[in-house]
């Protein structure tokens, strides 16, 4: 393990660099064009024979020398509609943002890929490496899965990191069962009544229903369930691994 953290050390400024250039020209949505040319060919540099099995999404797989167990490493590549306001060097000039994270998400992952790609004699099992577009737009992950990204070989687990800028730097947080908020939709119609501005009583306000509802919807969890039984309390156990030259105990 300590030889591993050496190689991960020198190329560090690589990975670095591999950020820097996704974050100049992020893509949104589904449609990656420059980003998934840039990590196929990082990938097929390292040696890897990547394949795109929808729409920007990309699968490179890398098998030991022994059989065994086949992991899952994800990372998500698309970016925000937002004009980025800083004054980097390599601050976007599109319209468009990276400022969730994706581009660092894409960036180690790469960085892994070069370091299983050096270390493949000492794998056991398979590591399938994923990058997944249009995670903000909640449909990339679901495309994949219908593409059978979890199948041939069949994944055992799935890892992904998230960076979280409000989490001091060489800490890593993580939980047991459920432990990060999903995205599910869900409408609610409110059937109102039309009435004359001057007389609200003889019609039916579906603003002012609607307003009700989203108050109360949340108020189920923070006045109707006890915090040491919802789910948010027992699922979030969170663990703290802390680096002892930063952490000493």
């Amino acid at each position: 393990m300590n030889t591993i953290l050496q190689q991960a050390e020198l190329i560090k400024e690589e990975i670095i660099e591999y950020r820097r250039v996704l974050h100049s020209y992020p893509e949104v949505g589904e449609e990656l064009p420059k980003t998934k040319e840039f990590v196929m060919s990082k990938l097929k540099a390292f040696g890897y024979e990547p394949e795109e099995i929808c729409e920007s999404s990309i699968v490179a797989t890398i098998q030991g020398e022994n059989k065994g167990k086949t992991i899952l490493l994800r990372a998500d590549m698309d970016a925000l509609p937002m004009c980025e306001e800083t004054d980097l060097m390599f601050k976007s000039k599109n319209g468009c943002m990276h400022s969730c994270g994706h581009d660092m998400h894409t960036a180690m992952l790469l960085g892994a890929a070069k370091l299983l790609k050096d270390n493949q004699n000492l794998l056991e099992g398979t590591v399938k490496l994923v990058f997944q577009p249009n995670e903000e737009g909640f449909t990339g992950a679901k495309n994949m899965i219908n593409a059978g990204v979890l199948e041939n070989p069949k994944v055992d687990v799935a890892m992904a990191f998230h960076v979280h800028s409000g989490t001091a730097s060489n800490v890593v947080l993580y939980g047991l069962g459920t432990s990060i908020a999903g995205c599910n939709r869900f409408r609610i119609l409110v059937n109102g009544t039309g009435c004359h501005g001057a007389l609200p009583e003889t019609g039916v306000d579906p603003i002012n229903i609607a307003a009700h509802i989203y108050l109360s919807i949340q108020e189920i969890l923070a006045r109707k369930i006890p915090c040491n039984q919802s789910d948010c309390f027992n699922n979030w156990k969170v663990c703290w691994r802390r680096c002892s030259k930063y952490y000493p105990k």
